[in-house]
């Protein structure tokens, strides 16, 4: 079994639905076989009945985890409730701080600064593009360590429901606090992003 926190390439699949009322992802590894998955943890009912009724979902706090295909949590982050930029806070699979992703503007190419376990700088995700679908990471030196590139599934399925799907590929040695927090970009990113992207 992979251990998702050493994996250098991953597929990020969130699950299709017609209308989105909790977040989920599958993650998959390079050769397609399913090595965990993402969820949202924690909604109430009445969560769940204004987020079908009413674009609130940028002023709610949004917990999702990382669980291996056995069930074990890798690694938890929190998004909590904001008016304007988000931000992502990241704990490993015992609860553990290990980091955060800040978002750093809103208008123009996208960037979030990433922070380690005591708040101090360890890189930067920088969109390639207005529409935010690219994003490179590189770490404090500058040197790109990472990529988190979404990938079509499809005209057809893109245009009646809410699935995203992104392809998370670490492309230089990173350890220890900047590793988790890369691992909790791929989908932290969609849930920082979308939630106010309604």
């Amino acid at each position: 079994m992979a251990d998702l926190t050493k994996l250098d390439r991953m597929f990020v699949q969130q699950k299709a639905k017609l209308i989105e009322l909790t977040n989920e992802y599958k993650i998959f590894d390079e050769s397609g076989a399913q090595v965990g998955v993402c969820r949202e943890e924690g909604q109430t009912k009445l969560k769940k009945a204004l987020r079908l009724v009413s674009n609130l979902d940028s002023m709610m706090t949004h917990k999702l985890s990382v669980l291996d295909v056995e069930g074990n949590k890798v690694l938890e982050f929190t998004r909590p409730r904001t008016l304007w930029k988000s931000r992502v806070e990241v704990q490993d699979g015992s609860g553990k701080t290990v980091g955060g992703i800040a978002q750093k503007n809103m208008i123009g190419k996208i960037r979030f600064d990433l922070t380690g376990s005591a708040g101090e700088p360890i890189g930067q995700i920088r969109a390639e593009n207005w529409r935010a679908w690219n994003f490179s990471i590189v770490d404090n030196s500058e040197q790109e360590v990472a990529r988190i590139t979404k990938k079509w599934a499809g005209m057809a399925k893109e245009m009646f429901t809410t699935a995203d799907n992104y392809m998370l590929e670490i492309n230089a040695p990173v350890q220890g606090d900047l590793r988790m927090v890369i691992l909790a970009a791929a989908a932290g990113i969609d849930t920082a992003l979308k939630q106010s992207d309604k």
